[in-house]
């Protein structure tokens, strides 16, 4: 019973001293079908029953009728009005809701004089308690309307349901939870369950991953956030091998990657010397391929310094600090005869300042994006915009090219439930791709989804505030960001275009690779997926 029927119904209780009330218990009705049940409580039925005696206490007359006058403002659907029985009028007068009673003589609803003497000696009698009744009667049409419409949602949903529409129930629910709409959450999570499996199809398997995130959201957020994920961190040497593997049997890294490299080397072709700037420097994947490249180089290699920034994640799955990284990168240099130097960094890119840095007379600097700046936090988080700072501190290094490789995703400052619907536009899109790659059954695809995707999937939809590291923007967001900072357009020439044709074409699938005002665009049917680009 709702708040306000509940106060409307004591209002007309409390009025003892006009006539007695007494009232049925409370029914309740079920709605169900092949698949689930659910039981809604009806509003009280309050069957009166008056007589003509008068009351020696109150002194008060009322109507003497062998039919019972039940106040039935028929709130829910399934109930209905008694053949014979009265309800309040909209001016506070007792009127025949349906048939005429059959003994006319005490009171027929066609004497609109007889009403009209009854309205009046209501009003007399009852004073500043009719104001009551008003109240009481304005709300019946309110609460039925409002019940109707639920009882009408909650039949959608039963046919959302029935029809076995993932997402769209995925959608539902995030409303639902969105709406801290409890019942609903929790029967939709129940269905829901029924539906995912991390072995199924795509949207199932990504399905999975998006229930487990809205669980997270209900239960925990931020540093906790991944105790509620089921899928346990693997150790470190495991998650090192996911992520090879997803660099592997998927072209987004390797895309970005070889564009971005391809446009350092273009620039670097006079250079005897080349300091490459990396803010997240992972496991050092991206710089083999430059390396062997500038081995070759017309006229000998150049000396390569790297000055390579780490994350959490990337040490976790190395088992150690960016020295290891450092050492893998050495050796190759050294089997390529190129001079090489490697320097780590732990300050935070967010704290990071130019004497950091320890540049060089004589070097020519690159700076590298790749997949970190949607890390950092944006003016909406805290009103310090760490982007718009590290992108004025790379201005400052007059570095001869900048490489910026992002997923192109809008869920930077988005509310909650248009961010989860980008969220698995997004990554239904990633898990449609490997697909392709990988069979359903193979393990090693279930690992990777769960170890190197399903992470960032729960951050985007669990987490707010500071504690959401996942906020990506498109590349139209980056242009202003790197415009305002005082940069332009670097083009990418033909060649690099033609060399990640060729590398789109070794994969299989519907890949798609477009140029968008000398930003290259790899997606998978009609989702772009990252965007590559370079400034200087």
């Amino acid at each position: 019973m709702s708040q306000k029927h509940k106060m409307s119904y004591e209002a007309v209780q409390n009025l003892g001293s006009c006539c007695f009330l007494q009232s049925e218990n409370l029914d309740y009705y079920s709605s169900s079908d092949n698949s689930s049940h659910a039981t809604y409580p009806s509003v009280r039925t309050l069957e009166q029953y008056c007589t003509l005696e008068s009351s020696t206490k109150n002194s008060f007359p009322s109507l003497n009728s062998p039919s019972t006058v039940s106040f039935s403002p028929n709130y829910s659907p399934l109930s209905k009005l008694q053949p014979k029985s009265y309800v309040l009028s909209s001016h506070n007068s007792l009127e025949i809701a349906n048939d005429s009673l059959e003994n006319e003589s005490c009171l027929t609803h066609n004497d609109n004089e007889l009403r009209h003497k009854i309205r009046e000696l209501e009003s007399a009698m009852l004073g500043h308690d009719a104001d009551i009744l008003d109240m009481y009667d304005t709300v019946i049409p309110e609460e039925s309307h409002s019940f109707l419409l639920e009882a009408e949602r909650w039949k959608k949903m039963m046919e959302m349901i029935s029809r076995g529409d993932l997402k769209e129930m995925l959608c539902a629910c995030a409303i639902a939870v969105a709406g801290n709409d409890m019942e609903t959450t929790e029967w939709l999570m129940s269905e829901l369950r029924k539906m995912v499996s991390v072995s199924g199809n795509p949207i199932q398997r990504l399905g999975a991953y998006m229930l487990e995130a809205l669980v997270a959201r209900l239960a925990s957020s931020g540093s906790t956030i991944y105790k509620a994920l089921k899928c346990k961190e693997p150790t470190g040497r495991e998650l090192l091998s996911h992520m090879h593997l997803l660099y592997e049997i998927c072209p987004y890294l390797k895309f970005g990657y070889m564009s971005a490299n391809g446009a350092i080397a273009e620039v670097m072709k006079g250079e005897s010397e080349v300091h490459i700037i990396d803010f997240q420097i992972n496991q050092g994947i991206q710089w083999v391929s430059l390396i062997q490249a500038l081995a070759g180089r017309y006229g000998g290699p150049p000396k390569i310094r790297i000055t390579g920034f780490d994350d959490s994640t990337s040490a976790y799955a190395r088992e150690g600090g960016l020295e290891i990284v450092g050492e893998r990168l050495s050796a190759l240099a050294q089997s390529y005869n190129v001079p090489f130097e490697f320097r780590a960094l732990e300050v935070s890119p967010t704290e990071v300042d130019i004497k950091d840095l320890e540049l060089r007379p004589g070097e020519a600097i690159a700076v590298n994006f790749a997949m970190m700046l949607h890390h950092l936090p944006d003016e909406s988080v805290d009103g310090q915009n760490h982007r718009g700072r590290l992108l004025r501190l790379a201005k400052c290094l007059s570095p001869k090219i900048v490489t910026l490789v992002e997923q192109e995703s809008h869920t930077s400052n988005l509310p909650f439930f248009p961010r989860f619907v980008e969220t698995m536009n997004y990554y239904l899109a990633i898990f449609e791709s490997i697909d392709v790659a990988l069979p359903k059954e193979n393990k090693e695809r279930i690992n990777v989804e769960q170890h190197c995707l399903a992470r960032e999937v729960v951050n985007l939809v669990a987490c707010e505030g500071a504690e959401r590291v996942e906020r990506h923007e498109l590349l139209k967001n980056w242009r202003s960001r790197f415009t305002m900072a005082g940069f332009s357009t670097y083009p990418l020439n033909s060649f690099i275009t033609s060399s990640i044709k060729n590398l789109q074409q070794s994969y299989q699938g519907h890949y798609t690779l477009e140029e968008r005002d000398g930003a290259l665009c790899l997606g998978w049917m009609n989702q772009v997926l990252i965007t590559s680009c370079a400034w200087r």
